[in-house]
């Protein structure tokens, strides 16, 4: 009906009437196991058997004439049954799930705004009904979904999306988050292998319902025990990086604040990839921003005065960011590349070997001795010193 009024009362009468049936099978199953072993329950095994056909006959019903017929209405009014058909399937409500779900989420991606926005409501509502467990399944499909739909054209779709685009929420199904329920979260219930890939991909778009959106849930999987983001943080540090120089403060806010937090575990973290981190960090301490810039700066700073061997391979990379930076005219972005280049001196005096290539750390002081910055050129110039005193004949050979 075009009256939301009957709809819901519809919707409502679906949902009784499940229910009804529900506990009339629940009755005739408690029956059969109170009875006497010598009783024959034939003549209730039909009955459960009937309303497995009705819960069947109903759903498909919802799904193919509604969800998906032309008409907006009735589009509308499928979405309401499905979730109130959820409501009243109660317990049982698991085995249906992989039907009701799916053209849900379809659903979020109607040209009728209208239907959009009772797509957020009957998703929320399922979610709430079935529990975290057995929603946790479409947690893929639910992100991809909701990212777009965090960009919504229309105001009223994304306030009726706003309890579903917090993943907290979704990971815990309540509104608060509790260190006790998202210990219990697990990376394969997630399937965070298969989530990662969908997230680098999102980090490429520049709306900032959307960005603040990612960043969100980029948080609230970090802080679940069970999955270990620095893992995967080569696949999305860019895209935070990225975000420093965004145009709205808040998002510039989120991003620095999730950096700052990654930072500090990696700080605890023995397992990292240097190696990718300091190629994407390099890349963006190029960076005409001069936030991303000098954030990249410091952590390369931070990785260097660690003082792990680690990153030695690529001393040559990082020695091309910093000296560029040590005459940058911002003074914070100077002091910090100064710092950093003198710590990574120290790294490869102290960790460099007699079989150690030093020709692309030449490459790179050449580059910069022909800078037109006296204090750039200066630092190469002890840079040479430096590797004469330890690798006399192999300077010679590369002159």
């Amino acid at each position: 009906d075009k009256l939301y009024d009957k709809r819901k009362a519809a919707a409502l009468e679906v949902e009784q009437i499940i229910y009804f049936r529900a506990c009339l099978a629940a009755l005739s199953n408690s029956v059969v196991q109170s009875m006497d072993a010598q009783f024959d329950p034939t003549f209730i095994i039909p009955l459960k058997r009937e309303y497995t056909r009705f819960q069947d006959a109903l759903i498909s019903m919802l799904v193919e004439d509604y969800t998906r017929s032309p008409q907006a209405n009735h589009r509308k009014g499928g979405l309401i049954g499905l979730a109130a058909a959820t409501v009243g399937l109660g317990t049982n409500t698991e085995k249906h799930l992989m039907r009701i779900v799916p053209p849900v989420l379809d659903s979020f991606a109607d040209q009728d705004s209208r239907v959009r926005y009772y797509a957020c409501e009957a998703l929320y509502n399922i979610a709430k009904q079935v529990g975290r467990d057995s929603f946790i399944m479409f947690f893929n499909d639910v992100f991809d979904a909701l990212c777009k739909l965090s960009a919504d054209a229309d105001p009223n779709v994304q306030v009726a999306a706003l309890p579903l685009l917090n993943a907290a929420y979704l990971l815990n199904q309540s509104e608060e988050r509790t260190e006790s329920r998202l210990s219990c979260v697990t990376a394969p219930m997630l399937g965070i292998e298969s989530f990662i890939p969908l997230l680098h991909e999102r980090l490429n778009v520049h709306n900032p319902y959307v960005r603040q959106f990612l960043v969100g849930w980029i948080t609230v999987l970090d802080s679940v025990p069970d999955i270990d983001m620095l893992e995967f943080l080569p696949e999305f540090l860019d895209g935070l990086l990225n975000m420093l120089s965004d145009p709205n403060r808040e998002i510039r806010q989120q991003a620095d604040s999730a950096l700052a937090e990654f930072l500090q575990e990696i700080k605890a973290s023995p397992g990292v990839d240097y190696g990718r981190l300091s190629q994407i960090l390099v890349a963006r301490a190029g960076s005409m921003d001069e936030f991303t810039r000098l954030t990249a700066i410091t952590w390369l700073h931070e990785f260097v005065d660690l003082g792990t061997d680690k990153l030695l391979p690529y001393v040559a990379d990082v020695l091309g960011a910093i000296l560029p930076c040590i005459s940058h005219p911002e003074d914070r972005i100077r002091e910090v590349s100064a710092r950093t280049n003198g710590k990574l001196l120290e790294l490869f005096d102290q960790e460099q070997h007699d079989d150690f290539d030093i020709g692309p750390i030449m490459q790179v002081v050449r580059r910069e001795m022909g800078s037109g910055q006296e204090a750039t050129r200066l630092k190469a110039l002890r840079w040479i010193g430096s590797m004469l005193e330890s690798s006399r004949s192999a300077v010679l050979k590369l002159q």
